[in-house]
């Protein structure tokens, strides 16, 4: 997560360059993006073992803070039971190499059992979760979690803390070639895919893993004279990609289902495209994450900047390029309560639902900072917009869906498969809800809905809000 006051950091001015381009191109401030319908044959869509259509909505769930014998104690089974309440079927949940694998070649057997448990709740409310190898800051060594620190290499380079603007460590010397490392020591490349046939090999098959995110907001190191954008399409290039192979092969070995989820430099945030190339498995999906450093920096959000549209277009030529679905991993402001976050969250998911087969917003927790819900498990301010219909299996080919947020209308129109599974499902938010289906029969039951259609029948479903 881009989680930083940049101005502190040296790196503010390569960081925000590539943004001003799209400045140039400034939206109407008294015209919200439009909830374009879904074009089917732009990219292509997550799907199930059965061929489903896939819709992922939800949310981060994570405990960063506790580890050993309480890792993952501050997630309970309330996260996953709020999560279906409200209308999401999906959690990227984070996992932490340095619990799994504390000495080299000792795999905590306590902490796959403590993982199973999470994933055991998730499975209960028939929540999707991907598994995320999270990093931050690489890990242990230098105050993070993420890689374990007997699996950090610095070369005696120098590391200064910077409380007040963590993510300007990634650009600490010792961080940076601490990553160097990673990517081409031949030890550790077979440490990390160790670590990943061993996680992959306990959970395949398990019914509520979809897949697994191989690595947090990868970086790496600069060289000499290059700006940030230029460094980080070169470590996509020719660091991530060819780890992203290695470690596919490992989880490969393992779990022959799962999809792969592979993310870009948290670069590609300010709407620079990514320097990734083909990771070379049939299912893997592109996981960009979706912050604006001015906003979290504190700003409000600037509807007419062009940085949504940036975004856009950069996310969406990966995804076009190489044929792969994509599902943004993070998003969401630190302070969603700033006057024009309320028009933020409406272009977002107008954006979100043109070009992904899902999200997972940042984060499901109660209480302040970036938790989507206070205390009382209430929405925090704006956090509510994120709850929309969607349809989160297609049992057919999606023709189009669309949302109109003002009219609390949802409308789905596909073409029914014309063999194998029959039922498509529908994720309706808390409230009243009025359901129509041309050609199909529709059941209901508080936040769900189904529809049965014939092989190869023209549906159109409708759900107003009302």
């Amino acid at each position: 997560m881009l989680r930083t006051t940049l101005t502190a950091s040296v790196a503010v001015g390569a960081l925000l360059a590539p943004a001003t381009a799209a400045q140039a191109h400034r939206v109407p401030e008294d015209r919200a993006l439009p909830r374009a319908e879904l074009n089917t044959d732009a990219l292509p869509r997550l799907t199930d073992r059965h061929g489903r259509v896939l819709t992922l909505r939800g949310w981060n769930v994570e405990d960063k803070t506790n580890k050993g014998d309480k890792a993952l104690s501050a997630i309970t089974e309330r996260h996953f039971r709020d999560l279906r309440a409200n209308g999401f079927d999906f959690a990227r949940l984070l996992v932490f190499w340095d619990d799994l694998e504390p000495e080299p070649g000792r795999y905590s057997t306590a902490y796959l059992k403590r993982i199973d448990r999470v994933l055991g709740w998730a499975a209960r409310h028939d929540i999707a979760v991907v598994v995320d190898a999270h990093q931050d800051v690489f890990g242990p060594a230098f105050g993070h979690r993420g890689i374990p620190a007997w699996a950090t290499r610095t070369d005696g380079l120098p590391f200064t803390p910077h409380p007040d603007d963590w993510f300007a460590e990634y650009f600490e010397p010792a961080v940076q070639r601490a990553f160097t490392h990673l990517y081409e020591d031949p030890d550790l490349r077979r440490a990390q895919a160790r670590a990943w046939r061993v996680l992959a090999g306990h959970l395949a098959h398990h019914p509520a893993v979809i897949g697994y995110d191989l690595i947090n907001e990868p970086m790496g190191e600069l060289r000499a004279g290059e700006d940030l954008a230029t460094a980080a399409r070169r470590i996509e290039r020719e660091s991530l990609t060819p780890m992203y192979n290695r470690l596919a092969d490992a989880v490969r070995s393992a779990d022959r289902d799962a999809w792969l989820f592979i993310e870009p430099t948290p670069i590609v945030g300010e709407g620079v495209p990514t320097g990734l190339g083909r990771v070379d498995d049939p299912k893997v999906v592109y996981a960009p994450h979706f912050y604006n450093s001015a906003m979290e920096a504190g700003a409000d959000y600037d509807p007419g900047a062009g940085w949504i549209e940036a975004y856009e277009r950069a996310v969406v030529q990966y995804a076009r390029r190489y044929r792969v679905p994509v599902v943004v991993g993070e998003w969401g402001p630190l302070n969603s309560s700033l006057p024009n976050m309320g028009r933020f969250h409406r272009d977002a998911m107008a954006s979100l639902g043109r070009y992904t087969s899902g999200w997972a917003g940042y984060v499901w927790c109660y209480g302040g900072g970036y938790c989507a819900l206070d205390g009382t498990g209430a929405f925090r301010a704006n956090k509510e917009l994120t709850a929309e219909p969607y349809a989160e299996r297609v049992a057919g080919t999606v023709r189009a869906a669309s949302y109109d947020p003002a009219r609390g209308v949802y409308r789905l129109a596909y073409r029914a498969a014309p063999h194998g599974p029959r039922v498509t499902g529908l994720s309706l938010p808390p409230g009243t809800w009025h359901l129509t289906a041309d050609a199909a029969v529709a059941h209901t039951a508080p936040g769900r809905a189904w529809v049965v259609a014939a092989p190869g029948a023209e549906v159109t479903v409708t759900v107003r809000r009302g």
